[in-house]
């Protein structure tokens, strides 16, 4: 059984400092919901507020339509799995996972039945009797995960629980999540600063900045229709060019760039003269000219051969060059090192959002 969980004007702030800042949102029963952002944005934070670690400054968490205020983390349907695991090592991974249950008082056979199940679950069959020392990472994460299952929480709660492992198993363990959450159906509420895990598991994803939450959306919604400058720049790789309005009409807004004139989609309405930025992802960019306000050339720094795609380096007008990614049959020759390349986009693929505080690089 799972609960949806509530954010109704949320802030929590320590001394004179904001933590979060006035979050409001609303994680459904049963959903793969993420935090996203960079260290220190309040995503942790927000997390210690639903499990009850933390008390809101300001604001309402509910749980199951259940204001939690006055309610500790034990009394909570929550669990918690911490970026560390804390698992026990002098405990077998029977004793680990059923350890809540042994808390609350249940008896050895039982506790070892749940244990077994739960093992089947993650696919440990037969595993209980070992020490977690005798785990590899990945099997250590599974039964965490376990453990907090074991005492049937309606919101399962996940500080960044794979940032410790390597790049594969990191990828191998979100599918074996994602798994797992679909198989029990209770809501998980996961934290990370990586992109690739929020994109790939999640049913919608919060991005947050400095306390602020600057956009709810499902992962190709973000990728695709980013909503602010940080949001575009922060997630997936991007090329800024920034610039004032030339004009704007219904198909878009053309600003005035170091690399001319140049559009994008216009979703915030920007009239000439205002300030912006346009965005448009490398995998956009393509050798060759296009629209006359969809084309640019530049000096060529370097490129990098990664197998599946070449990313091209072309001069940019300020610190950061602009990049172009070429897939395998991309068609056109890559550039050399010197020469100067014309490159082009389709102008759907590019957003003007209101100039605003970019991402740290």
């Amino acid at each position: 059984m799972s609960a949806g969980v509530e954010l109704d004007h949320v802030s929590v702030r320590f001394g004179n400092f904001t933590a979060v800042d006035n979050a409001t949102l609303d994680i459904q029963g049963g959903e793969f919901f993420s935090f996203l952002g960079p260290s220190g944005c309040g995503k942790t934070t927000i997390l210690r507020t639903v499990s009850g670690f933390l008390d809101p400054s300001a604001g309402t968490v509910r749980i199951g339509g259940q204001d939690m205020a006055g309610i500790g983390p034990n009394k909570r349907p929550t669990a918690l799995i911490f970026q560390n695991l804390a698992l026990f090592p002098l405990m077998s991974v029977a004793e680990n996972i059923s350890y809540g249950l042994r808390v609350r008082g249940q008896g050895k056979a039982e506790r070892r039945k749940k244990a077994d199940e739960l093992l089947e679950l993650i696919a440990l069959p037969g595993q209980g009797d070992k020490l977690v020392g005798e785990l590899s990472g990945g099997q250590k994460q599974r039964v965490a995960i376990a453990r907090a299952l074991a005492v049937q929480p309606k919101v399962l709660l996940l500080d960044e629980p794979l940032s410790a492992l390597d790049l594969k198993l990191r990828q191998h363990m979100r599918n074996e999540l994602r798994a797992i959450q679909k198989q029990v159906g209770i809501t998980f509420i996961y934290i990370t600063h990586d992109q690739g895990e929020a994109l790939t598991m999640s049913d919608r994803i919060a991005v947050m900045s400095d306390g602020v939450i600057q956009q709810v959306a499902d992962g190709k919604t973000i990728y695709d229709q980013p909503d602010t400058t940080f949001v575009a720049s922060f997630v997936g790789e991007n090329n800024p060019f920034t610039g004032k309005v030339k004009k704007a009409d219904k198909t878009g807004a053309v600003i005035d760039t170091p690399f001319g004139a140049l559009r994008g989609r216009n979703p915030k309405g920007l009239k000439a003269g205002d300030s912006a930025i346009l965005f448009v992802r490398p995998e956009s960019l393509q050798l060759g000219k296009g629209a006359a306000d969809a084309t640019l050339s530049s000096e060529t720094l370097s490129a990098a051969f990664e197998g599946n795609a070449t990313h091209v380096f072309l001069k940019g007008a300020g610190k950061k060059d602009v990049t172009m990614t070429v897939g395998r049959g991309g068609g056109a020759a890559i550039p050399d090192q010197g020469e100067k390349a014309t490159v082009s986009y389709d102008p759907a693929m590019g957003v003007v959002l209101p100039e605003g505080k970019m991402a740290r690089e």
